[in-house]
């Protein structure tokens, strides 16, 4: 396996990312959009999720594609981003057909950035414009790190973010992560020098510094955000997606093989305090067998995993920030 072209989700063909943010707000909006259409489930692993219409993507729903999926920030109130979505698919005839009428079926996720040092004191909830400011600005090339819906996320000790990463497949398949990374846990070992997604890292993607030679990691729970703010303003939301052709309940294995890649860049993980959710889509492109499934779950893994290390990699700081970059603290 390696790298695709961009490293992003987007090399996965037809799919495409907008991001919108507000830097006073310290907050933000990512969409994925695709080409047509697609397969799509989810997995939550977190004690603390925030979601919209994800019901809808159970095995044993009715519904078969879903025609966007929205990250945001905001907690309840960046749910509204996905309205912002829906408002523009509607204007571009996008949408579940039922008579007369145009249903845009997007289902969304947001993490906890309330805290976070930015002005929240909003008139009006501006979630619904993000929303619609990230989907007309969705591209196949898009920036990681203090973007879209990772502009106000936080890890236990330094700035988390927006991090995205792919992989190609021996038989042509392609998987691809998207993550706005914002987590109780920390994502680099004591010391904010090594990353925990070390040892997957490729090409020297988030700085090649390595893996850490301690061993007896995990064994406290420093945490500088912690300190600033109370246990609860978290969550890592994700999406993974493939080109291979997948049901809908495939999608769903695929979700829950991409949540060990939280596993191996975040520790603790999936805390009652995290929501943390993982998408699975598939756009349906290319034909494969049964057996590669494993092998795409594996990728998904890998690919989560070196997203939210990037996440936090390409992080820069701002007016107001309650914790450093990584870079700050590695220059």
């Amino acid at each position: 396996m390696k790298p695709g072209p961009r490293n992003l989700i987007t090399d996965v063909p037809g799919l495409r990312v907008g991001n919108a943010q507000d830097d006073a707000l310290k907050s933000g909006t990512t969409v994925l959009l695709a080409d047509a259409p697609f397969t799509a489930s989810v997995h939550v692993m977190g004690g603390a999720p925030g979601t919209r219409e994800t019901d809808l993507l159970a095995p044993d729903k009715s519904v078969a594609a879903v025609d966007a999926l929205v990250l945001s920030g905001g907690s309840a109130y960046g749910l509204d981003a996905c309205s912002g979505v829906v408002d523009a698919l509607r204007a571009a005839g996008r949408g579940f057909w039922l008579g007369d009428a145009t249903i845009p079926l997007v289902p969304g996720a947001i993490l906890f950035d309330l805290l976070n040092g930015g002005d929240k004191n909003w008139e009006h909830n501006p979630y619904r414009a993000l929303g619609r400011a990230a989907y007309d600005a969705a591209t196949e090339d898009f920036n990681l790190g203090t973007i879209g819906a990772g502009t106000g996320a936080l890890s236990a000790m330094v700035k988390g973010g927006l991090g995205s990463a792919s992989l190609e497949l021996p038989d042509g398949t392609i998987v691809g992560a998207l993550v706005a990374a914002n987590p109780v846990g920390a994502v680099t070992t004591p010391g904010d020098k090594y990353f925990y997604a070390a040892p997957f890292e490729v090409n020297g993607e988030f700085g090649g510094r390595g893996t850490d030679p301690a061993t007896g990691l995990g064994m406290t729970m420093e945490s500088r955000k912690m300190a600033s703010m109370s246990p609860r303003e978290n969550t890592t939301i994700a999406i993974v997606a493939t080109n291979a052709t997948l049901t809908k309940a495939q999608c769903q294995r695929i979700s829950v093989a991409a949540h060990d890649g939280i596993g191996r860049a975040t520790v603790p993980a999936h805390t009652p305090y995290d929501g943390d959710l993982v998408f699975g889509l598939s756009t349906a492109a290319h034909e494969v067998t049964e057996s590669i499934l494993p092998l795409i779950g594996h990728a998904a893994s890998l690919c989560l995993a070196r997203a939210i290390a990037r996440a936090a990699y390409f992080a820069t700081p701002a007016a107001g920030d309650l914790l450093p970059c990584w870079s700050d603290l590695n220059s």
